[in-house]
C-alpha cells in the first residue's frame, strides 16, 4: 500500500468491562462490532473501555487496530477457535485487509472518516490473550510470530463510521515498518545500534524508549514472563 491508497474499514468494535477468565479480572478485551457512527476521541472510542487503564488506553494507545488477514494463519495454528468466526478476537478496535505489521511503519497518519489518527506502537501481548483463548501460550505465540497488531494516537478527533476509509496522509519513517520494532524488541534484542536508532525515534512513545535506554544500559533484556503469563495484574 502506498500514500495514495485507501483501505476500508471491516468494522468498528467497542467494549465495556466484564470478568475475563477463571480469575474474573475485569477486562475491556470483549469487543463487539459497532453497527452505526461513532465519536474517536484523543482517549479512544466513545464506549470503548478498558479494565485496567495504568496498562491499557490513553493517548498513546487510544485505538487497536488488528489486521483480518491474520485470522487465515490462526486458524492453521490453533484451529477453528469460535473467536476467528468473527472480528474482534484480539480485542481490537479497527479491523481491516490489506494493512499489516510490514507495511505500516511507526508515525504513519492516517485520515479516517472525519478523524485523523497516527501509529504510536505496535501491541505488547499480555496473558489476557491466554484467558480470552482458552490457549495457554496465546500471548507467547503472538509475540513470537509478529502478528501483534499496533495501536494509535488521535490527532483530530471525528465522528468514524462502518465503511469509511483508512487512508494514509504521512508517512515520515518509511524505514521504520512496526515489523523492525518487534525484531529489535523480540528477535534482536540486544543489537546496539539497533537499539540506539530505536531510542533516538521522536515518534517513539517513552515506554518503548525505555527498553531500548535500559537494554544499552545494562547489555539485559527485560523480563517478559510477567506480562505474557499473568503474574501481574495487567
Amino acid at each position: 500500500m502506498d500514500e495514495t491508497e485507501k483501505t476500508p474499514l471491516e468494522a468498528i468494535l467497542t467494549g465495556k468491562i466484564a470478568p475475563l477468565g477463571e480469575r474474573n479480572v475485569p477486562s475491556g478485551i470483549d469487543k463487539r462490532v459497532v453497527e452505526g457512527p461513532v465519536w474517536l476521541s484523543t482517549n479512544g472510542f466513545i464506549g470503548d473501555h478498558q479494565g485496567d487503564r495504568k496498562v491499557h488506553g490513553g493517548p498513546d494507545k487510544a485505538v487497536h487496530h488488528y489486521p483480518r488477514d491474520h485470522y487465515a494463519a490462526w486458524r492453521d495454528e490453533i484451529g477453528e477457535h469460535p473467536l476467528l468466526a468473527s472480528p474482534g478476537a484480539f480485542g481490537e478496535n479497527l479491523s481491516t485487509y490489506g494493512l499489516n505489521e510490514e507495511t505500516v511503519a511507526l508515525g504513519d497518519v492516517f485520515r479516517l472518516g472525519e478523524a485523523v489518527v497516527e501509529v504510536s506502537q505496535g501491541r505488547q501481548p499480555c496473558w489476557k490473550l491466554n484467558s480470552r483463548f482458552a490457549v495457554g501460550t496465546m500471548a507467547y505465540q503472538v509475540q513470537k510470530t509478529g502478528r501483534t497488531g499496533w495501536y494509535y494516537r488521535v490527532l483530530q478527533e471525528g465522528r468514524v463510521s462502518p465503511g469509511d476509509l483508512l487512508q494514509r496522509i504521512e508517512r515520515p519513517l518509511r524505514e521504520w515498518p512496526l515489523r523492525r520494532l518487534w525484531q529489535i524488541l523480540y528477535v534482536k534484542t540486544l543489537d546496539r545500534g539497533e537499539l540506539e536508532e530505536m531510542a533516538a525515534l521522536e515518534k517513539l512513545p517513552e515506554g518503548w524508549r525505555r527498553y531500548a535506554q535500559r537494554r544499552l544500559a545494562s547489555g539485559r533484556v527485560e523480563d517478559w514472563d510477567r506480562r505474557l503469563n499473568g503474574q501481574e495484574q495487567a
